[in-house]
């Protein structure tokens, strides 16, 4: 089960979040999302590097 991320700037659930983020390797916008790694990614770098979301349990 994928235990709640909140922002570390305004404490709200990722989902509620209105705080700007950006992919730290590509500077995208959209779809971006905090990964176990500590830092956000939008949805294409996630995948290239296979890098899974923060919350969510690794094997």
């Amino acid at each position: 089960m994928a235990e709640q991320v909140l922002c570390a700037q305004c404490d709200q659930p990722e989902y509620a979040c209105t705080c700007e983020r950006y992919c730290c390797l590509c500077l995208s916008q959209y779809g971006i999302r905090l990964c176990v790694d500590g830092q956000y990614y939008c949805p294409e770098c996630r995948e290239a590097c296979e890098i899974p979301l923060a919350g969510t349990r690794v094997h």
